[in-house]
């Protein structure tokens, strides 16, 4: 958007610069595009724009970071996106600070935001971050910028995340998924193909369905009880807030008479995500009778719904956008509150009122 001052932050080597020169080189097609890079020589950035086939007479590159040169280089082409990577690297010829002190990126941060906004360009800039994860420089350079853009890295997939954080032009907590390849970075259409190919269906692990900006995506929820060796047992949680795992036990052990408090519980979220809605509840709950009881959840099932504290399920809000995507990849059963509006067809639909229904999916075992 003209005018737009953006940052895009994220661990040194996942792939920051690649995805800015990709989309420069996109860019420069239809619009006056200048990259600069503090960071490389103009033959680093030509040897790296070669092997991602981003090579075009039509981009403009610079490796200049001094400030006063970048704002005069700009000036002169009129550039209608401004790509600066990075931010940290920039000096100011009127400040005697080191590149990348607190007093520099204030320095540099204000006056490029005012270059976008006289201007009327786009300017895009990297950041780097701290070892919190948090981006580095003054909080001020955050609350500056109209958005800012995590990309982080997922191991098991060798992918990567891209976060909306902030965003003054839209909806935040929207997330686009990339692979890193020889030619640079591909987005990853289908994520929830990845994740069903992980799910196991076993005893302790059930799936649910979590809206992320608006890209719902199916995740597998595991949890293992055992029982407990110590005085205190273990509450060992990641992926999820570990006072809604604790509440979800709690319950289970009121209304189920289930004593939980003499096992311990190790919850996590597979693929690395982290959920934070109460729709998870009901999913949470089944996992840990699945492992409490050592018997698998119907297979190719999703489990949706919230659980208040006098053990009523209660259905969630969007559904449609979750079961839209469950149907889409083969979900033959759900499992959701007794008054829970559908608009699709699956196979079994399994009603529940309270939470003294979840015992019937696990009749086999109570009987033993």
């Amino acid at each position: 958007m003209p005018g737009s001052f953006l940052i895009l932050t994220g661990d040194p080597g996942i792939g920051k610069s690649t995805l800015l020169l990709q989309i420069a080189h996109d860019l420069a097609g239809k619009h006056r595009v200048i990259y600069i890079s503090s960071e490389e020589s103009l033959e680093q950035i030509r040897l790296r724009a070669e092997r991602l086939g981003c090579l075009t007479n039509t981009l403009l590159c610079s490796d200049q970071a001094q400030l006063e040169s970048i704002i005069a280089l700009c000036e002169e082409h009129k550039p209608e996106i401004i790509i600066i990577d990075s931010i940290q690297n920039c000096y100011s010829s009127e400040s005697q600070v080191l590149p990348g002190s607190i007093g520099q990126l204030r320095e540099s941060g204000f006056r490029l935001m005012r270059l976008a906004k006289e201007h009327n360009c786009a300017v895009i800039l990297t950041g780097h971050i701290t070892k919190e994860g948090t981006i580095a420089g003054p909080k001020m350079l955050e609350h500056m910028v109209d958005a800012v853009f995590y990309l982080q890295g997922e191991d098991r997939w060798q992918t990567r995340i891209l976060r909306g954080v902030k965003n003054r032009f839209g909806a935040i907590g929207e997330l686009g998924f990339f692979e890193m390849h020889e030619a640079g970075l591909q987005e990853v259409p289908n994520i929830n193909k990845y994740l069903l190919e992980e799910a196991t269906y076993s005893p302790g692990s059930a799936l649910i369905s979590y809206l992320e900006g608006s890209r719902p995506l199916l995740i597998e929820l595991q949890a293992l009880i055992v029982p407990t060796k110590f005085g205190i047992p273990q509450r060992v949680v990641s992926g999820v807030d570990p006072k809604q795992v604790i509440l979800m036990a709690a319950i289970l052990e009121k209304y189920l008479h289930i004593k939980l408090n003499t096992f311990d519980i190790f919850f996590k979220v597979s693929g690395g995500f982290k959920i934070k809605e109460s729709g998870s509840d009901l999913g949470i709950a089944l996992a840990l009778l699945s492992s409490y009881f050592q018997k698998p959840l119907p297979e190719k099932s999703i489990i949706l719904g919230e659980i208040n504290l006098t053990g009523q399920i209660k259905p969630i809000n969007q559904i449609s956008m979750h079961l839209h995507e469950a149907h889409k990849f083969g979900i033959k059963t759900l499992i959701v509150a007794h008054n829970q509006k559908i608009d699709k067809h699956f196979s079994t639909i399994i009603r529940m009122q309270s939470v003294y229904q979840l015992l019937e999916l696990f009749d086999d075992q109570i009987d033993k």
